[in-house]
């Protein structure tokens, strides 16, 4: 029986200004893992945005600091600066340490917004060691520092006289809120700010990282907005019709743009924003696209006799469809502060309008286009049908008389998948030390030949047609796409094991792009469910001196252990492959659960790879002569196989 505590005024806690947010940081931010940090960005630089939306900024440019600090800078009004009525203290004092203070909950000052809670960058004050602003306006300049969300001066410091206006924000996220790696990945804060200039037509985003010699810095603004954005996810991919569907339309208050495009590739890709918020879990604005796509292709088909025999599904008609919707809406109703989908029930009628009048417009207009897109759509009819024939034919048959483990899956003992790992492993070379190495009652081997199929690039049917895909899907258990079942996996932790070198990489990249395309589910939810997939990351070196012997992952390790021991007397050996190595050192490094490197692989990471897959098949496979003899002069050492 737990021992009773007391319950009375005395307990109750009042959590003043921000202190809340320290105190349950997740609630704000998401999680205090690499989400959640990179969420601190998104919230300041949504605020230059809103800017940008009431047309007062043009240029925002982010900054990753080498002390782990980021700036954003942008060219808006700036944060007003004189006395609030209410605080009675400055409004950026008041803006930076107070909850749900902001501009965003009256209609004079943003029409539209997407920080609609008020508490996006009191929150990243909150969150920070240091944090400093400096503001640009009434023809000053304005700063303030705080530290721990605190201020600390009471008021902002008036300094030289300037004509122009905007806002700087530098912030250091707090290390004792945030969890290891606190470390910004350029990759995703790119991403990011590309997405935020696509949707914010002629908007100048600059990027630069200063943690680099020489520095790195990329611009992006988009002239076309959306139709720019739906050509950059089609790069790589041999499209439907050339010409991308594009309208706009404002109805019931809220502006509404669409762009869609087909492609020969199954692969869907569909992305909506509100109020330049990526609503990931979608909402009723990417619900009324979906209907009224449905409903136009099917009308269309109909009109012009078109495979009247199929019926043709929302599933069969979006299959190899890329479409982005972007929605500005005055009072927009998120799903939580992270605001992943979208809530308001007008914007399924509104939008099903827009498309139903412009959709089919642009089809009679297009015919041929359309009537492509019709045949496209019953070429995805037929093959669900036949799938479908093909699974009721299964069901008749015993499991074990139709599935067996691939035979060349050296597998575990056990059998309970929670105590279960499978290491993938680079060829036959590797395979032999590791089925020596291995503790054979949880540890399977699964070996693939090194020129496994790049999935980004081919069809459903050609990829299971592949016999290491074919070996990866028999061994895991879990069914593909949406026949998958994550409580089947017959392991707990999949582990990707490659050399430590270029081809290395680009394997592991080809099979998170298979992971991330059929198996999505094995990334885990980023909430309560984790990600089952993991890298080892095997030594580059090993290094034999009279106090024995040591394993250095990579050229930086050994540079920092030669200048550690500029006196010492060791042999260095590098590992041309897993091959090389005898069973215990293999055991040693890569597989004891005491000594190995094993890195989770995310949902973050599995969306970077298929992106990572089809700029490599583009670069390898395109017709892009300097790309492709750029690529192997600077990789030719290390790269073994370039057929993906």
């Amino acid at each position: 029986m737990p021992k009773k505590s007391s319950y009375d005024s005395k307990d109750i806690k009042i959590l003043e200004g921000l202190e809340a947010v320290r105190k349950r940081p997740a609630m704000y931010i998401g999680s205090t893992g690499p989400i959640g940090l990179h969420h601190l960005i998104w919230e300041v630089v949504d605020n230059s945005v809103d800017e940008a939306m009431a047309g007062r900024c043009t240029q925002i440019k982010v900054e990753l600091e080498k002390n782990g600090s980021v700036t954003v800078t942008d060219n808006g009004s700036g944060i007003p600066v004189k006395r609030h009525t209410k605080s009675k203290i400055s409004t950026l004092t008041t803006v930076l340490t107070t909850l749900h203070a902001g501009g965003k909950f009256e209609s004079g000052a943003y029409t539209v917004s997407g920080g609609l809670h008020g508490v996006g960058v009191s929150v990243v004050n909150a969150l920070s060691v240091d944090l400093k602003v400096e503001v640009w306006r009434d023809g000053f300049t304005h700063t303030q520092e705080f530290k721990l969300g605190k201020p600390k001066t009471k008021e902002p410091k008036k300094g030289a006289a300037l004509k122009k206006t905007g806002t700087k924000i530098n912030f250091v996220p707090d290390p004792s809120i945030f969890e290891e790696p606190r470390v910004y990945d350029y990759d995703t804060v790119e991403e990011r700010l590309r997405q935020t200039a696509f949707l914010n037509k002629g908007l100048k985003v600059i990027f630069v990282d200063n943690r680099v010699k020489p520095k790195t810095e990329e611009t992006f603004i988009y002239k076309n907005g959306l139709k720019d954005f739906v050509e950059y996810l089609n790069g790589g991919y041999e499209t439907l019709h050339e010409k991308i569907i594009f309208f706009n339309a404002t109805l019931g208050g809220s502006e509404i743009d669409v762009a869609l495009q087909w492609k020969e590739d199954d692969e869907v890709i569909i992305k909506s924003f509100a109020n330049n918020i990526d609503t990931v879990e979608g909402g009723t604005h990417e619900q009324g696209m979906r209907t009224s796509i449905t409903s136009a292709i099917n009308s269309f088909a109909k009109a012009r006799s078109l495979h009247q025999d199929i019926s043709l599904t929302g599933e069969d008609i979006r299959e190899g469809l890329t479409a982005v919707i972007s929605v500005l809406v005055k009072q927009p109703q998120f799903e939580g502060q992270t605001k992943t989908k979208l809530g308001n029930t007008e914007l399924n009628g509104h939008v099903q309008r827009v498309v139903n009048q412009e959709f089919p417009k642009w089809l009679k207009k297009n015919t041929r286009d359309g009537r492509n897109v019709v045949e496209r759509c019953a070429l995805a009819a037929k093959a669900r049908m036949n799938a479908k024939k093909a699974r009721e034919l299964t069901k008749r048959k015993s499991i074990l008389e139709t599935i067996g483990l691939p035979g060349k899956l050296a597998d575990c003992s056990s059998t309970d998948p929670k105590e279960c790992e499978l290491f993938i492993v680079e060829g036959d070379s590797a395979a032999g030390p590791a089925k020596q190495a291995r503790e054979s009652r949880i540890q399977a081997i699964l070996p693939i030949r090194g020129k496994i199929i790049n999935v980004q690039k081919v069809s459903e049917n050609r990829a299971l047609q592949n016999t290491e895909i074919s070996s990866l899907i028999k061994a895991i258990g879990t069914g593909i796409n949406k026949y998958y079942d994550g409580e089947q996996s017959r392991y707990d932790k999949i582990v990707i094991l490659t050399d430590a070198d270029v081809d290395g990489a680009h394997i592991r990249t080809l099979l998170l792009t298979f992971f991330f395309k059929f198996m999505r589910g094995l990334f885990g939810n980023n909430k309560d469910e984790k990600s089952k997939i993991w890298i080892s990351e095997p030594p580059l070196y090993r290094i034999k001196s009279t106090s024995g012997i040591e394993y250095l992952k990579d050229d930086k390790g050994l540079e920092e252990y030669k200048k550690a021991n500029k006196n010492k007397k060791f042999d260095v050996s590098r590992f041309k492959g897993l091959g090389e190595m005898n069973a215990n050192e293999l055991w040693d490094t890569s597989m004891n659960p005491e000594t190995r490197i094993l890195t989770r692989v995310t949902i973050a990471d599995g969306k970077a790879a298929e992106a990572k897959a089809a700029e490599m098949f583009e670069t390898l496979m395109g017709t892009d002569i300097a790309k492709k003899k750029a690529f192997i002069q600077n990789n030719a050492q290390d790269v073994r196989f370039l057929d993906i």
